[in-house]
């Protein structure tokens, strides 16, 4: 028997459950004292009615012969990949159904993707950024590069002509920074990827946190991307799936790397190694995308902002004085980009919330 002993090149655990092991002991410690947690995300409001409603009505037709649904589509039933394409299309973006891959969350397809590109490659990863990018690699032994981002790049990293690289890692809005990239920053990464015939994985879980419109919400609004990139996305952020576990990935039909076409792999892979995503929880999901779903969601967020303003300003005083960040720094992390209506490092006003979570590592509500 042959171990894979690249676990071994791993922290022994996770870094999110060293934080909630460490956050647990000082709050036993200390009953008395508020925390504002700079772990792993979470959602503070429970799922929009609608939610919930399509979720009874799911189950209720579960327990009925003409309704009951067994095994799946493992990549997801029609009715939610077209929702989906409704979402995009609102914003301009055409996909096909058949591009459209669903899953049980953001975070495993982007450790599943990698299966199908050999350990050779070479990795790019921005830095800071959600750490499970780099463990996906780290055990599966590929090298790894990381770019650096800090205030004098504004936390967004472009492309380095002498580096070379295979896979390349986008997450915008960018986790833990914030930080988002227009459409002109998006375009030198896609022709850099094509220059190089690599592949971007680009992280899309947080794109509902966008209201500036100078800035993508998708890769594929960006002229190339549909031969060089993968979308990953997730319900956790738009509506408070983190419980429920849902995501998608797109897959465009154009996208091939040595004769091979990624969606028909993507499609192979999925139907060897996943069963679907429950029926009860893609019904769930496409009400989300409803014309009232939208609606109450955004009026769920809405109804809790000046508290998360509070500790964003707390942080963000914290971060000013204790680290001498400058107002440029400052303005990359929390932009109104990002989060409308924050403005200043000591506003403790109302903070309009697009969505239903912050930023997974910089910022969680108590």
């Amino acid at each position: 028997m042959k171990m894979n002993k690249h676990y071994n090149e791993l922290k022994a655990s996770y870094l999110f459950v060293d934080i909630a092991h460490k956050v647990a002991a000082y709050q036993e410690a200390h009953p008395e004292k508020e925390i504002i947690r700079l772990g792993i995300g979470d959602v503070t409001q429970p799922l929009a009615k609608c939610v919930v409603q399509a979720m009874r009505d799911a189950a209720e037709e579960m327990g009925t012969k003409e309704g009951f649904h067994g095994y799946g589509p493992e990549q997801g039933y029609p009715f939610l990949k077209q929702a989906i394409q409704g979402y995009y299309a609102s914003r301009g973006t055409q996909l096909a159904e058949d591009e459209i891959f669903i899953s049980d969350g953001a975070k495993s397809d982007l450790a599943n993707l990698l299966g199908l590109f050999d350990v050779d490659n070479t990795v790019l990863v921005p830095d800071p950024v959600y750490p499970t990018y780099v463990d996906d690699n780290v055990t599966d032994g590929r090298k790894i590069i990381y770019s650096r981002t800090g205030q004098e790049n504004g936390f967004l990293g472009m492309p380095d002509e002498s580096v070379k690289a295979d896979i390349i890692y986008i997450c915008s809005p960018n986790n833990p920074t914030g930080a988002a990239y227009t459409r002109a920053q998006l375009k030198a990464w896609v022709d850099y990827a094509r220059k190089n015939d690599a592949i971007i994985l680009y992280d899309a879980a947080y794109e509902c946190f966008i209201s500036d419109g100078e800035l993508a919400r998708s890769i594929f609004e960006i002229e190339g991307a549909r031969q060089c990139a993968v979308e990953i996305c997730s319900f956790s952020k738009i509506a408070g799936f983190t419980g429920t576990r849902c995501g998608y990935t797109v897959v465009p039909k154009e996208l091939e790397r040595e004769g091979m076409s990624i969606n028909k792999l993507w499609l192979r892979r999925q139907t060897t190694k996943f069963n679907g995503v429950p029926y009860v929880v893609q019904r769930a999901a496409a009400a989300v995308f409803t014309e009232s779903g939208m609606a109450e969601i955004q009026a769920i967020s809405e109804t809790e902002p000046s508290v998360q303003a509070e500790h964003t300003s707390v942080l963000l005083y914290g971060l000013h004085h204790t680290l001498s960040f400058t107002d440029r720094t400052r303005h990359r992390l929390f932009t109104p980009d990002v989060f409308p209506g924050f403005s200043g490092l000591d506003r403790h006003d109302t903070m309009p919330v697009r969505r239903r979570s912050y930023m997974n590592d910089i910022y969680i509500g108590i």
